[in-house]
């Protein structure tokens, strides 16, 4: 699980801007954000510093009481 779609709102980002950084489609944007589809350790890395945080700030951690199973 990613918090992808929660820094894109804190930071008033559209999923098509990130799309377009990143050199990828909007639905599979879209579908990392939507946790439809997780993306790779080195995309994980692309979209923290596109949105310029650490990469931790995208991640849910399994200790986190608020996560939704």
């Amino acid at each position: 699980m990613n918090r992808i779609k929660e820094v894109l709102e804190l930071k008033r980002i559209k999923q098509i801007w990130l799309a377009e950084k990143l050199g990828k489609s909007f639905n599979m944007v879209n579908a990392y954000v939507q946790n439809r589809r997780q993306p790779s350790i080195e995309i994980l890395y692309q979209i923290a510093d596109i949105l310029e945080v650490d990469v931790k700030e995208l991640l849910i951690s399994r200790n986190e009481p608020n996560i939704k199973k």
